[in-house]
């Protein structure tokens, strides 16, 4: 398999997962996540664990210089509850922590109680709002942990 093939076929993978965790309007196709990963600083972690597939879930992050972001994190509906998307976050702390990055960023749809208790749980603190941000007219809430 080419460099190409194996990217497309991750991004097609990752587009499968993203369209089981997200609604509709949010959802982002194999051409999207194909472009992100091409981006310098992304890595991307799927979960891990006994008795876990990989594409239970995954997160997508940057870092650059001495910041990381959370680009997109899903993990399938079916796995949600039982800790797969707190041990997806911890891992990508630690791997934003290993490539230099100091803080943490991410934003989060401020009805998605799920994910904000998670975040809050984690260490994250909102520290903005992107209004509207959502292509459903959603706000953003923006926040930040140290690592």
């Amino acid at each position: 398999m080419t460099d190409n093939a194996a990217l497309a076929g991750q991004a097609g993978l990752l587009a499968r997962i993203h369209a089981a965790a997200f609604p509709p309007v949010h959802r982002w196709d194999a051409q999207a996540m194909a472009a992100l990963m091409a981006m310098p600083g992304v890595f991307v972690l799927f979960a891990q664990g006994e008795g876990v597939p990989p594409d239970a879930g995954f997160i997508m992050a940057r870092t650059l210089l001495d910041e990381a972001e959370i680009l997109t994190f899903a993990v399938d509906p079916a796995w949600q509850g039982q800790g797969i998307g707190r041990a997806l976050l911890a891992r990508c702390v630690n791997e934003a922590a290993r490539a230099g990055a100091a803080s943490l960023f991410l934003e989060v749809a401020d009805d998605n109680v799920a994910a904000l208790g998670l975040y809050h749980a984690a260490g994250f603190a909102v520290v903005g709002v992107r209004r509207r941000y959502y292509p459903d007219g959603a706000d953003a809430c923006v926040m930040k942990r140290a690592i």
